[in-house]
Parts: C-alpha cells; sequence; structure tokens
C-alpha cells in the first residue's frame, strides 16, 4: 500500500502539469505584452506599466507606502517595473519548461501576493483582479508541493542522473520527492493560511464575506483636502481613490459655493479643458491634466490644483464642488480657510 501511495505522489508533477503550463503562461505573457507585442516600459508613451501601477495605490492592503514610494519617485518606478517584468519573465518560461519548478512556484507564490495586496480591490464586474491574486497564492503552493514531473527539464535532468539531482536542494527548488518529516500537518497549516487570507481579502476588499457587498471599481470617487486660500487664489488636492482603473474621472466642472449654497465663482467644462497645466502640482506618474472636453482625473492621481477667484472673498463655512462628467459631485466645505 505504501508503494502506491509513493507512485501517486511521484506523479502528483504530472498531473498539475496543465496547471504548471497555464500558471507559467500567465506570468510570461505580462513579459511577452510589455516588451514582445508592445513596449509598455516607456515612461514617455501611452499605457506605460508605471501609471497602471499606480492605479493600485489607493486602496492597497499593506504595501501602499512602498507603491506611494514608487510613483512619487519616476526614476525608481521604472527600474521597479523593469525588473518586476524580468522577474515574471523568468518565473513564467521556467514554470512553463519546468526548470527549477518549486523555486519558481515560491515565486509565483509571492508574485500572486503582491498582486492581491496591491491590486485585489479592482475589477469592475468579477473581482478581477482578487480572484486573479488568491488563486495564483493557491496555485504556488500546490506547484511546490507537487514540483513537476513528466514533460519538464526538472524530470529529463534526474533522468540523465546528474548528481546535482541527487542533492537534498534540488528536490526543494527543483523536483522530486520532499523529504519533509509529517508533511499533512503543514499541508493543512498552510492551506487554513490560504484559506483564511482568501477569506479575508474578500472582506476587506468588497465586503464579499459578510454586510453589504460593495465594488469599489464601479463608480468614480474624488477626494478634496487641504484646501488653502492666498491672494485671490483656492489652492486644493484632488486624489482619485476609486472607479475604473481603464477610465478617468473626466471633470466638468468646478463651484464655490457660499453659506447658503448660491455659486459665487464657477469654472466651465471649456475652461477645464484649457486648464493652465502650470497650476497643476501632480504628486504621482499617473497625472490629472485637461483633455479633449474636461480635466481628466486618472485612478490614483492626486495634484494640488490653483484656481483664481477674480476678487471673490472666501469666508467661513463655503464650499468647494466638483462635477464629473456621470453626474456624481464631491464636495468639500471651506470651513476655516487657512492663509499662507
Amino acid at each position: 500500500m505504501k508503494q502506491h501511495i509513493d507512485r501517486a505522489v511521484d506523479k502528483a508533477g504530472l498531473y498539475t502539469l496543465s496547471l504548471r503550463w497555464v500558471i507559467g503562461w500567465t506570468y510570461f505573457s505580462a513579459f511577452w505584452r510589455r516588451l514582445i507585442l508592445d513596449n509598455k516600459l516607456i515612461p514617455e508613451e501611452a499605457g506605460y506599466i508605471g501609471e497602471k501601477f499606480n492605479h493600485f495605490l489607493p486602496n492597497a492592503l499593506g504595501i501602499k507606502p512602498v507603491i506611494e514610494y514608487l510613483v512619487s519617485n519616476p526614476e525608481a518606478l521604472q527600474i521597479a517595473m523593469v525588473a518586476f517584468t524580468i522577474v515574471e519573465a523568468i518565473v513564467g518560461l521556467f514554470m512553463i519548461l519546468g526548470l527549477f519548478t518549486r523555486a519558481m512556484s515560491i515565486g509565483v507564490f509571492f508574485l500572486a501576493m503582491g498582486i492581491l495586496l496591491g491590486s485585489g480591490w479592482l475589477g469592475t464586474t468579477c473581482l478581477d483582479e482578487w480572484q486573479i491574486g488568491v488563486l495564483g497564492v493557491a496555485s504556488g503552493f500546490v506547484l511546490f508541493l507537487t514540483g513537476s514531473n513528466a514533460y519538464s527539464l526538472d524530470d529529463w535532468l534526474m533522468r540523465k542522473n546528474y548528481s546535482f539531482t541527487r542533492q537534498k536542494w534540488f528536490a526543494f527548488l527543483g523536483s522530486g520527492t520532499l523529504q519533509v518529516k509529517n508533511l499533512a500537518p503543514k499541508v493543512l497549516t498552510m492551506s487554513l493560511f490560504i484559506f483564511g487570507l482568501t477569506l479575508f481579502t474578500n472582506q476587506y476588499f468588497h465586503g464579499g464575506v459578510f454586510g453589504t457587498l460593495h465594488n469599489k471599481s464601479v463608480k468614480p470617487k474624488v477626494e478634496i483636502s487641504n484646501i488653502q486660500y492666498s491672494d485671490s487664489q483656492l489652492i486644493f488636492e484632488l486624489f482619485r481613490v476609486e472607479g475604473a482603473d481603464v477610465y478617468g474621472s473626466f471633470l466638468i466642472g468646478i463651484e464655490v459655493l457660499d453659506d447658503r449654497g448660491q455659486v459665487i465663482k464657477s469654472i466651465d467644462q471649456d475652461a477645464l479643458a484649457n486648464f493652465p497645466t502650470e497650476k497643476i502640482n501632480n504628486h504621482y506618474v499617473a497625472k490629472i491634466k485637461p483633455g479633449a472636453h474636461s480635466l481628466i482625473m486618472p485612478l490614483g492621481a492626486k495634484a494640488d490644483l490653483t484656481i483664481d477667484l477674480d476678487g471673490v472673498k472666501i469666508k467661513e463655512n463655503y464650499a468647494l464642488k466638483l462635477i464629473d462628467i456621470s453626474g456624481a459631485e464631491w464636495r468639500a466645505e471651506i470651513e476655516n480657510p487657512s492663509f499662507r
């Protein structure tokens, strides 16, 4: 009976062949898309991967300081994006080939964890990034347990009986039977951790376990803060924190309201489409900028805007209102206008 069980364990790497190939292509294709089909590693080009990385920032879990540092420092961001792409290429290609399969499965685990924590809140229809993240974490763990068998370079190297394949380290980094005592409770512990991570992130990002289900990728949301009044100018900070990552928020109106709700200053759609770029101080690589018909605010973009009030005096309990082309409005009270 024990011999039969051992054979089943040895063949586990064969049974996960399709999983290995699919997971491998998932990560290798990121490199293929970004560099071979279309170069998305050039900061000045449309579709730069760094701007997409910036989209993760508003609601990332645990790694937000790292993301904010990178998107605030374009040179460091580009280095990180190139390095990240190279890692994905190596992990994906080696996984497809079945070369150092267990080492690559660790790479899959942590790459998927990064996706989960950074962008698990994104996905307009089916919680796309969260699903990719948790399934990648689970798949990485399974592929570590199984390694690869037939149709892999690990297996070819072992059949050639190279001396290094008989070393204990190769079983942990390549393939072959894992020499681990009491493996079952260790598998159970790790599986419980992954399942707990799945439930926690599903609830944290989407309310998917109990309470009210929510999706932060559906409607745009803009936060207004740091309002300052100086020399007949109003300076304020805008931060786009929700909505679809592939579609901007299009600002068509900015209004200043008095304490009775009356509009005392208005900037219309045409003026916003021609808003002076020197009065926009962007913080990150995703930039708020004038577009053909509005002021465009990509997901994750944060900027200080300065508007001229043309002699309008700001008093306490005045308000600032933004109007999106979708009809959404965001408002912030100017309760104690600061002077500088």
